[in-house]
């Protein structure tokens, strides 16, 4: 959740921050009329609580007639000291409602806006040139089937659409890919992880998924337990509770898991070939760090994105995603997206997201300030070093008029091919 603090000092700022999402800038006023009540009836319940104890030592003084006045004088107070905790309560879930509905206060300088309002900060590469022998480029589902790499068909057989096998050189090349990010996280410090993919409802909620994206999210009921979209939900909930020493640095971590979607609300989309799938496979960077140092963390994801992106050899630009395309748990979010040469337009391969201290204010996150001065939130941040949708721009962008795909540099070592050939 945002910074009581910050609310109740600048709310303008707050609402400059809604208004830049597209959200209502009057549930600034609401929280704020919602933490002023609840505060009276705190002070009213703990100034009634404190009378009902001074009565109570008169009454231990007491004797006769006036010990029995004083006692039902007592039990009169009584029932106003718990219908005024009753009312705290209800007060205190108002307000915790309330304000954790707001979604994390935007940047400085994050463009306005919505879907289409982004700014490009770069672009690096320029899209190839069509093979001599092609009169159109083949799409990666076109160039996965005829190298054996994808099967539709069968996925859909078997648990519906949007599912598909990864076969042969695809399942290698997956594996390649995925492992090329974990050594390039390991390399740059990061711990690596395999994260759960099933999570509590407190750490689905804290990380800000159970808001406005819920309906993507799977639930298993029977269990309620959550299936994550993102090892950044594990990663979140990792050290929840506790209080880091963060006194060498940001702590980072790496975390491979499967990842699963809903896509609600997306029919119709990308629908074709393995862009928007329900299941995938994904290497997710997570750090936690001090706030004041989140900013520059955030530019160091970015450049390590940029680094992975450089190694599969593809063309990209670097976006800053507008405020109404944000989560609600990010401050600023930096999109990089490869171009895709059968659509001929860049798409979404890896993002990476300054969540302040939104995740970790929910989580229980905090680190230990000077000795003696108490503890604070600490700022949490994301970004994607691989996912299964990178296949797509690594066969599009590198194939050649037979059919073949030519293997970037960087992940032959790891799949021990060169070139992949077709195989019907």
């Amino acid at each position: 959740m945002i910074d009581l603090r910050l609310l109740r000092d600048e709310p303008d700022l707050v609402r400059a921050s809604q208004r830049a999402r597209g959200e209502d800038e009057g549930v600034v006023d609401r929280v704020l009329d919602a933490d002023a009540r609840r505060r009276a009836a705190i002070a009213e319940f703990e100034q009634l609580r404190s009378e009902q104890k001074s009565r109570g030592k008169e009454i231990a003084a007491a004797k006769g007639e006036e010990k029995q006045k004083l006692a039902a004088a007592v039990k009169q107070l009584s029932e106003r000291v718990k219908a005024a905790d009753a009312a705290s309560g209800a007060a205190g879930e108002e307000f915790e409602t309330l304000l954790r509905s707001i979604p994390n206060v935007v940047e400085d300088g994050v463009p306005a806006g919505g879907e289409d309002d982004y700014v490009v900060l770069e672009e690096i590469g320029s899209p190839p040139e069509l093979p001599e022998g092609l009169d159109a480029w083949r799409d990666h589902l076109e160039l996965g089937e005829k190298l054996g790499a994808i099967d539709m068909e069968r996925g859909a057989k078997v648990a519906g659409s949007r599912f598909y096998f990864l076969t042969g050189v695809g399942a290698l090349l997956e594996l390649a890919l995925l492992n090329l990010a974990v050594a390039k996280a390991v390399g740059n410090g990061f711990t690596p992880m395999i994260t759960p993919t099933l999570v509590k409802p407190e750490v689905m909620a804290g990380t800000g998924f159970l808001g406005a994206h819920a309906a993507e999210v799977y639930h298993l009921e029977e269990d309620d337990l959550y299936l994550t979209g993102t090892s950044e939900v594990a990663l979140a909930g990792y050290h929840g509770d506790e209080i880091l020493d963060l006194s060498a640095g940001p702590k980072r971590y790496a975390g491979w898991s499967a990842c699963y979607r809903r896509e609600a609300g997306s029919y119709g989309k990308d629908t074709r070939g393995i862009i928007r799938v329900h299941q995938f496979h994904k290497v997710e960077m997570f750090s936690y760090c001090r706030p004041e140092d989140a900013s520059a963390e955030h530019q160091r994801l970015l450049g390590f994105e940029k680094d992975m992106l450089a190694a599969i050899e593809v063309p990209y630009r670097v976006i800053d995603t507008a405020a109404g395309d944000l989560g609600s748990s990010a401050a600023r979010k930096f999109d990089c997206e490869a171009w895709v040469p059968s659509q001929g337009a860049y798409r979404e391969l890896s993002s990476t997201s300054n969540c302040t201290t939104f995740q970790a204010r929910r989580l229980g996150v905090r680190e230990r300030l000077e000795e003696g001065s108490g503890t604070r939130p600490v700022a949490t941040l994301n970004g994607t070093l691989a996912t299964t949708r990178w296949i797509v721009a690594i066969l599009e962008n590198h194939q050649q008029a037979d059919g073949s795909v030519r293997v970037p540099a960087a992940l032959q070592p790891y799949l021990g091919l060169e070139v992949l050939t077709p195989v019907r």
